[in-house]
């Protein structure tokens, strides 16, 4: 099948090497042509486990083309797939910014040749797509085209196999004409059993936000459950396993941390509030989990400052760790983001590294910050370290060489990595979290 794809981002770049290599036709065309003059020479613009190998795979085999020119690519199209940010509006208010998808509506509508399957897969709030389907009437008015909503539940660092094997495919339709084409898209999901949930297009829409909030309850959950252990003297890491064990419950997302971060969970959650509040309904809980999410943060200044013994001023400190989750240069959210610049702002000398976030890290984080080449740089005369993030490259460290470099033994582990007796044998002062 002729697939087009509007936006050129994480979404709309995955989805278009893996639908290429379902064996369909692919352009994904976006409007910042130095990004396209980049995926045409092969360079990939997002880090992603597998995904430059597979675009350039398919790019080989002629399946997938990246272009700026909408002219071409829509007519030329069976199926148009809108993949553009939509980010916050105004920070915290719940707001997302539809423009991107409105303009992408409009730019296509005068160009739609024979009948179109338009498929809205940008995490918009519900009656976008039917917001998409008016605008393309009123620029075009014998537009033969059909609405469809087909939300993407990829997570960063893993969303090649999330799109290959995914846990389900929702499409939200209004025509079994609409389904029929997308069910023929993902027929190679389809022929390994993948369940295939249609819905109309407002169940569809929520369904992403229902998702991601439901995981963010339970990360909040978790956290202060940890801060209950830590007052009690119980250990969260044995809690989890006990019910995580509960079918009913499991242990995804079970795991105490610095709180949740990312393009999705924080702008999907206000989101959600947002939506319940217009229909004067409400959504407690999930209000619940964002207000533990931003003090879980809090907490975590709070657990680095107790290390240093009350007082970072004049303190080095060593974090290793930057983005919101490892396997991804995704900064957006991340907690780094909130609790570095405190310490800095309160004396604090601090070092950082990260696999792949540092590029990133220096456009969102404040001056003053020295990056360092590896891991044990950070730790070269620093007073405590931070892991914030659980790279696979931070779990099997040389810890007595740590021990040397450090002025003192202060290790904080925001991601339970370690075990704590063992750091304690070792000579290290270990403050976990929901561990003691």
């Amino acid at each position: 099948m002729k697939i087009t794809i509007i936006g050129t981002g994480y979404v709309g770049l995955v989805s278009g090497a893996c639908f290429s290599e379902f064996g369909h036709e692919i352009i994904c065309i976006d409007k910042d042509s130095r990004k396209i003059r980049e995926l045409q020479s092969g360079a990939i613009p997002i880090y992603e486990p597998g995904l430059q190998n597979l675009v350039q795979k398919n790019v080989q085999e002629k399946r997938l083309r990246f272009d700026t020119d909408a002219n071409k690519a829509v007519p030329w199209a069976e199926t148009i797939f809108i993949a553009v940010g939509t980010p916050s509006t105004r920070r915290g208010d719940g707001y997302a910014d539809l423009s991107f998808i409105y303009e992408a509506a409009r730019e296509i509508a005068p160009l739609l040749a024979g009948y179109t399957l338009i498929v809205n897969k940008s995490t918009a709030p519900v009656g976008t797509a039917r917001q998409i389907a008016r605008i393309i009437r009123e620029t075009n008015p014998s537009a033969d085209f059909d609405i469809a909503s087909n939300p993407e539940f990829l997570r960063e660092g893993a969303a090649i196999n999330d799109f290959m094997r995914p846990d389900r495919v929702v499409i939200g339709v209004e025509t079994e004409r609409a389904a029929d084409v997308l069910r023929e898209i993902y027929k190679s999901l389809y022929l390994i059993e993948t369940p295939i949930v249609q819905a109309n297009i407002e169940t569809a829409e929520l369904i992403k936000y229902a998702a991601n909030a439901f995981l963010a309850v339970k990360i909040s959950y978790i956290n202060e459950i940890a801060t209950l252990c830590e007052n009690l003297g119980a250990d969260v890491i044995t809690l989890v396993k006990a019910i995580g064990l509960d079918g009913r419950i499991g242990s995804k997302f079970l795991h105490p941390g610095p709180g949740y971060g990312g393009s999705c969970f924080p702008k999907d959650t206000l989101a959600l509030i947002r939506m319940a509040q217009e229909q004067g309904t409400g959504a407690r809980i999930v209000e619940a989990a964002v207000e533990v999410n931003s003090a879980q943060k809090a907490r975590m200044i709070k657990k680095i400052r107790d290390s240093l013994g009350g007082n970072e001023t004049g303190k080095t400190i060593g974090i290793i760790g930057l983005t919101f989750k490892p396997e991804t240069d995704d900064m957006r959210d991340a907690p780094s983001l909130t609790i570095l610049p405190v310490l800095l702002e309160k004396g604090a000398k601090i070092k950082v590294h990260d696999p792949q976030g540092m590029k990133e890290a220096r456009q969102y984080l404040p001056t003053g910050i020295e990056y360092m080449e590896d891991p044990y740089q950070v730790c070269d005369g620093a007073d405590a370290l931070v892991l914030m993030t659980e790279w696979n490259q931070y779990r099997a460290l040389d810890l007595e060489r740590i021990k040397s470099l450090m002025r003192t033994a202060v290790f904080v582990d925001l991601r339970n990595v370690y075990e704590p007796e063992s750091m304690k044998e070792l000579g290290f002062s270990y403050f976990g979290v929901g561990r003691s």
